[in-house]
């Protein structure tokens, strides 16, 4: 059996808490892009464990997560976390949910190639879809980081828009 492996681009957060939702915001401009067919772009808001199938299908995952921690507000960070103790403890209000998420996947034998894109914030707004004027400042910033991490992980060594075998469950005789 033959496949054409993806990346899936993965933002999460809840859209309705303002800079919290930056990932889901980020996936949204990130669909009015030019991406490569092999990139797949996925609104995970606080899906949690409804998303670990979706990990399972992927060779390589790019999550988008708001951060509450001690950088300045509006900065980016990429993280290559190969165990959830290697989130940092401060993702936002759905961290136990991310982490969960990762610990389940590997369990089920699910191993993506794992980018963590974070932006940090300083608070949550209350029932608003819109972010605030620092971190909107920093949309443009956000996607560069995407299209240069989803280029990194072409050139790691991933069969990523190439078609790969993979061993069938009922093979024929």
């Amino acid at each position: 059996m033959t496949r054409v492996s993806r990346l899936l681009i993965l933002g999460v957060g809840n859209y309705l808490l303002g800079d919290e939702g930056v990932g889901v915001h980020a996936i949204n401009a990130l669909a009015r892009e030019k991406l490569p067919g092999w990139v797949h772009l996925l609104d995970g808001g606080t899906g949690g464990f409804s998303l670990l199938g979706t990990l399972g299908e992927y060779e390589v995952v790019i999550l988008i997560d708001a951060s509450l921690d001690e950088l300045e507000e509006g900065s980016l960070s990429l993280i290559e976390p190969g165990y959830s103790r290697d989130y940092p403890r401060s993702l936002s209000s759905h961290d136990i949910g991310l982490k969960d998420l990762i610990e389940s996947a590997a369990l089920l034998d699910y191993h993506p190639k794992i980018y963590l894109i974070t932006v940090s914030v300083k608070k949550f707004q209350a029932f608003t879809t819109e972010l605030s004027e620092k971190i909107a400042d920093k949309m443009p910033l956000l996607i560069e980081l995407v299209r240069q991490t989803v280029e990194k992980a072409a050139q790691s060594g991933y069969s990523l828009g190439k078609a790969r075998s993979i061993p069938s469950l009922n093979p024929i005789p």
